[in-house]
């Protein structure tokens, strides 16, 4: 069975080596492709020059464009299994093994790696949002309970990779989970550790994060409702 490890990556040249050179050191029984999403630093540069396997986006289409990328080259080379993992570094790939083992086990068609399924951590202004968006999930999909909708790290079997590569509905967001788990698809989650970023900004400040709150709460709320 074939994984393949997705790497979207936008300006992340501080951190994309030490992100590849660990998979290609301690895991090299997984594929991976890097996604340089139109990045303006020497991302590209970097990967060229250390000959490490990457698709270069023309322009940056952001992390649902990057992502579609990433599982349409998965279906082409028919992987079994795709994981997506961050370039900044936050997401451990010594995870990767007991996330398969519970799609194998519970049959389902997404894992998603989380820093709060047995864990409490402390409280910030992020771990609300995502609680919020938790709470809305739970609200819309009668009960149904995802502790880190915004975790990056993710695992996917076959019939996602094909609906998240060609299906323009599926994108790598809260309200997507939404989305799916009404229309019968089985999400798990496990527990995993995360680091801080290696280096780099987030995209996310606070007013792109008030944004980005609002339209997933409308998204969750109201919109799902009208997607086909």
């Amino acid at each position: 069975m074939k994984l393949l490890i997705i790497i979207p990556a936008y300006n992340e040249g501080g951190s994309i080596e030490r992100v590849v050179d660990n998979l290609i050191e301690n895991y090299p029984l997984y594929d991976y492709v890097i996604i340089n999403d139109g990045s303006t630093d020497d991302t590209r540069k970097i990967c060229s020059r250390r000959g490490f396997n990457f698709m270069d986006l023309p322009v940056n289409t952001g992390l649902s464009g990057a992502i579609k990328s990433g599982m349409r080259y998965a279906n082409y080379y028919g992987y079994d299994y795709v994981l997506q993992l961050d370039g900044d570094g936050q997401h451990d790939p010594r995870y990767i093994e007991c996330m398969l083992e519970e799609m194998k086990k519970t049959g389902c068609d997404i894992v998603i790696g989380s820093r709060f399924k047995t864990e409490h951590k402390p409280f910030t202004s992020r771990m609300l949002g995502s609680k919020i968006l938790t709470a809305a999930i739970w609200l819309t999909t009668r009960g149904r309970y995802i502790g880190d909708v915004t975790s990056g790290m993710r695992l996917f079997n076959k019939k996602m990779i094909k609906r998240f590569g060609y299906d323009m509905h599926y994108s790598p967001e809260p309200d997507t989970l939404a989305y799916l788990l009404n229309r019968g698809v089985k999400i798990r989650e496990v527990q995993v550790q995360m680091q801080e970023r290696i280096a780099g900004v987030s995209y996310l400040n606070l007013k792109s994060s008030v944004w980005y709150m609002i339209k997933m709460l409308f998204s969750i709320l109201l919109f799902q409702w009208f997607r086909r």
